[in-house]
């Protein structure tokens, strides 16, 4: 119930976006955007993996006639669509038998990140839409850093993470959306 809320009030934000940047506006890019971008970001961090990149936004099939702002949205629903997926996988871990209690704790401390990370990320995308870049950079690390601190949680704790690979991409996601917002708008200006 939970994770389907987040997905439609989350695909009506996508919706508003498509209706709102024209794919035949000479802001559209060619077809191999999603390489030039992954390149450029994996070039710019050497935490971005180009793999990821690469794979995961051609899953939606308007990635490849969208611009730089519409290819953002795409890495932010699928670090959302990522998250909801994490939430639903820490519910069946809680009600399984086999793990101790430390474990048991960090999973309610990943379950608690994973439930602010996702209405992070529904805000991101509306404050996105809203032309809030900064704001949008901010919470998406914020994301970031709640997959790191699940992590963390296990790690420090002793115990190996049922939730490494969900934690990896929903970090990766999150940077690559970071990425694409940073190339996708224009310079802050500092003042002088």
């Amino acid at each position: 119930m939970l994770q389907s809320s987040f997905l439609c009030f989350s695909f009506s934000h996508f919706l508003l976006f498509l209706i709102t940047i024209p794919l035949g506006t000479s802001s559209t890019l060619s077809n191999d955007i999603i390489d030039q971008t992954c390149k450029k970001c994996a070039n710019q961090s050497i935490i971005l993996s180009y793999n990821l990149c690469s794979t995961s936004l051609p899953l939606i099939p308007v990635s490849h006639s969208t611009n730089l702002q519409g290819l953002a949205l795409i890495a932010m629903e699928l670090a959302l669509e990522n998250v909801t997926n994490t939430l639903a996988t820490i519910e069946k871990l809680l009600d399984s038998t086999s793990f101790d209690n430390i474990a048991l704790g960090c999973l309610k401390d990943c379950l608690e990140l994973y439930t602010d990370a996702a209405w992070t990320i529904v805000n991101s995308i509306g404050v996105f839409l809203s032309g809030n870049y900064e704001v949008t950079r901010t919470w998406m690390s914020s994301v970031m850093e709640a997959a790191s601190t699940c992590q963390k949680g296990f790690v420090e704790n002793g115990e190996v993470s049922p939730l490494t690979k969900e934690n990896y991409n929903i970090f990766q996601l999150c940077g690559i959306a970071l990425c694409i917002i940073h190339l996708s708008t224009p310079a802050i200006a500092t003042p002088s």
